[in-house]
Parts: structure tokens; sequence; C-alpha cells
């Protein structure tokens, strides 16, 4: 059985430090990798807010393309930016250990900003919620970009992953950091996962050995509240696991104006983590988030930036 594979990835730093992360893993386990950069959708769209875009799998259809015809035997991805649906051969054969999933504040605090930027729908609506005063504005790029707009004065603070951030070692640039309370962060924020072929062949028999049975319980439960809302990555739709002696799952959607909020929780067993997601996500369509979706869903311009 060969122990030699190909990596796919995106180009951007933060990708990239992924890919080789996991690969150190894979090598440390007696596998020969070599990283594939893959350029996708997402990334050669750089001047419109991606919430505009509508298009599910953004970031991976390229790569997963890769997958399938054997151009590549495996992918690091962010698990947030993965839709819920995986095409058919293709599994997520491991989710390793989660870094922290909540959002940090780059430049001033909020208290002292008014100009942020984010390319986030889900941010933008939960700030606008919270600090309807603010002023939001679109930044795309990748993280160094973002951070060198910041420092040009372009903005007074920027809206960030604190897993991004810590990943490329700029913890110390963090102002503040938002917990899910006021906050939610994206399904999967902070956790990366590795997709492979459904064929149980070597390179998903080892990255296997990868798998945080934790991590895969709480992404399960948030990805379960996604599925049921039918949304994609560019929503605004929130949820968090918090992983205890069991369960806790928050999920919100808010609408782009921030105006309209829906907050839901459930508790239960680890093995109960996929129908909990389901189930949050039905409370919230009956609560009336399918009204917020919809109306996301059939305008062109969310207004994200107005």
């Amino acid at each position: 059985m060969s122990n030699s594979f190909v990596v796919g990835s995106r180009g951007s730093q933060l990708a990239l430090w992924q890919a080789n992360w996991v690969k150190g893993r894979l090598e440390q386990l007696g596998a020969e990798c070599r990283i594939e950069i893959i350029h996708t959708t997402g990334d050669k769209i750089t001047d419109v807010a991606l919430s505009k875009v509508g298009t599910k799998g953004l970031f991976t259809k390229e790569i997963e393309e890769a997958l399938l015809n054997g151009t590549i035997d495996l992918a690091v991805h962010s698990l947030k930016d993965m839709p819920t649906e995986i095409p058919k051969g293709l599994t997520l054969a491991a989710t390793p250990v989660r870094e922290d999933p909540r959002d940090a504040v780059v430049g001033k605090r909020l208290s002292e900003a008014t100009r942020v930027g984010t390319s986030s729908l889900r941010r933008a609506a939960q700030l606008r919620a919270i600090r309807p005063d603010l002023h939001m504005e679109n930044i795309r790029g990748n993280v160094d970009t973002r951070l060198r707009k910041l420092d040009e004065g372009q903005y007074d603070a920027i809206l960030l992953a604190s897993a991004g951030l810590r990943r490329l070692g700029w913890q110390d640039r963090i102002t503040e950091l938002l917990e899910p309370e006021v906050m939610c962060p994206a399904v999967g924020q902070g956790a990366l996962t590795i997709e492979t072929r459904d064929d149980n062949g070597a390179a998903w028999q080892i990255c296997r050995r990868l798998e945080d049975a934790k991590t895969r319980i709480a992404v399960t439960a948030e990805r379960a509240v996604l599925a049921a809302l039918g949304g994609g990555c560019q929503v605004p739709i929130g949820a968090y696991a918090r992983i205890a002696e069991g369960v806790n799952l928050q999920a919100v959607v808010v609408s782009p104006d921030g105006k309209s909020i829906i907050r839901k929780s459930i508790e239960g067993p680890y093995e109960e983590a996929e129908r909990m997601g389901r189930q949050l996500g039905d409370q919230l369509l009956a609560a009336g988030a399918q009204e917020i979706l919809n109306a996301v869903y059939s305008t062109a311009d969310t207004r994200l930036m107005s």
C-alpha cells in the first residue's frame, strides 16, 4: 500500500499553514507528502462580497474535483468552508483537534471603532444587532492583506477568526475576543477537516489517525443545524457546540440589517449530536428563521456594506 500522498490546498498563507500542519503530522506517521496548490472560485472573486455570490462550495469545488479525478489524494480545508453535502465518492476522513472557534477584533476595540471591516454577512449582521452605530465595510483578501489594509488606516477595526490569527502567530494582534453568546461563530469555525476519496484507501486510512473525537462531535452537531436550515457558508447563520459532560449547542440566525435575531440552544448526550442539530435547526425555522433566510436568498444585494 502506497505511503506517498499529494495534499491539495488553496494557496493562501493560512491554507498553506494548515496543509503543512497536516503534512507534518502525516510524515510523523511515516508518510511522504507534497502539497499541490489549487485555485478555487472563491480565491478568484476578489472585488465582490462573498455573501453576494451565493454559491455553495466557493472554496472547495475545484479541490474536490481534483480529488475525484485522482490529481490529489487528500485535501485540507477549513471546515467552515465546507458545504453540508459532500460529493458522492468523497468523505471527511478526519477532523483534527479544534483551535479557538471565537471571532476576534483586531485594531481598535469596538467601543472605540466606527468603521469595521468584514467580508462575513454572519459577523456583520450580529455586530449590527448589538452595535447599530458602527459602519460595516467590506474587506476582502487573505489575513495578511486584511491586516495591511487595517494598518494603512482603511478601517478602525476588522473582524477575523481567532483560529487563523493564532495559527499564523499573530495572536498578539487580537484586541478583544467575542464570546459565542455575543458573536456566534460560523459552523465549524476553528476546525480543520481532511477530505479523501471514500474508498477505504491508503489516504483515508492514514488520515483517520488524525481524528479528534470531541471535535467531530461538536462539528457534527453544528453542521446538522446548517443542513436543517439549508444554508451555505455565506449566510447569516452561526452555530457553536461546547463539549463537556454532554453537548451544549447554540445557534443563531440574524437578518442582514441586524434588526431581527433568532437564537436557540439545546443540550444532550454525545451520541445525539446530529439529531440535536437537526432539532435545533427546526426550532429556528419554526421561530421565523425561514423568513430571514428567504429574504437573503431572494435578493441579489444583501446590503452587507450599506
